[in-house]
């Protein structure tokens, strides 16, 4: 076996053990089920929740801001099961059973990117959202989605390479009005519907 092959290998070995790695994480979690409304439903395990038809079920997801009005773009990291790769506004997920959104929101900002509560002052909600899209061969979200927003005093941060793949601030108006500039991103679905309807 040449050197490149081996190096290949060992990089596809890698790779399909931090996919094991997620699969298995997300099997052990819990996500709440709910109507078209954002009633509960019930509790049901997250990885069934994204596999097949889907099963709706309480989300969000949270966009950071500069004081001058830029958004903080992360990518998500290549070892996720579902648009890895993929650009969000900022990061997104789930509430576990029993938590508020902004609880949530203050949990996955502190795990992914390192931002403290004493970073931003008005975090908030200011939309709520229901859509399903399939990513093939591997799942699928239907989500009753919930917009958060906060803007950050001090913009330091520390990502956390698990969770995100790079960082970038945008011009929030700049991004929504010329899609061509930044083509080169691909973004997640859900944080396309929460910028169009932001605009709208």
């Amino acid at each position: 076996m040449s050197t490149d092959n081996a190096a290949n290998s060992s990089g596809g070995a890698a790779n399909e053990s931090a996919e094991t790695d997620e699969r298995h994480k997300n099997a052990r979690q819990n996500v709440v089920a709910v109507d078209g409304d954002d009633n509960e439903l019930e509790i049901v395990n997250r990885l069934d929740a994204h596999m097949g038809d889907g099963i709706r079920h309480r989300a969000f997801t949270a966009l950071i801001f500069d004081e001058d009005d830029n958004i903080l773009l992360a990518q998500r990291s290549p070892t996720k099961r579902l648009w890895d790769t993929y650009w969000d506004g900022t990061v997104a997920s789930h509430p576990e059973p029993g938590q508020s959104q902004e609880e949530a929101t203050r949990q996955r900002l502190e795990e992914e990117l390192g931002i403290s509560p004493d970073q931003y002052d008005d975090l908030r909600v200011t939309d709520k959202f229901e859509y399903k899209r399939y990513y093939p061969q591997e799942g699928v979200e239907h989500e009753v989605c919930s917009v958060l927003k906060l803007t950050l005093t001090d913009k330091s941060l520390d990502p956390v390479e698990e969770e995100v793949g790079g960082v970038m601030w945008v011009p929030y108006e700049r991004l929504h009005e010329n899609p061509r500039w930044y083509r080169q991103l691909r973004l997640c679905p859900w944080f396309e519907i929460a910028m169009r309807r932001d605009f709208e």
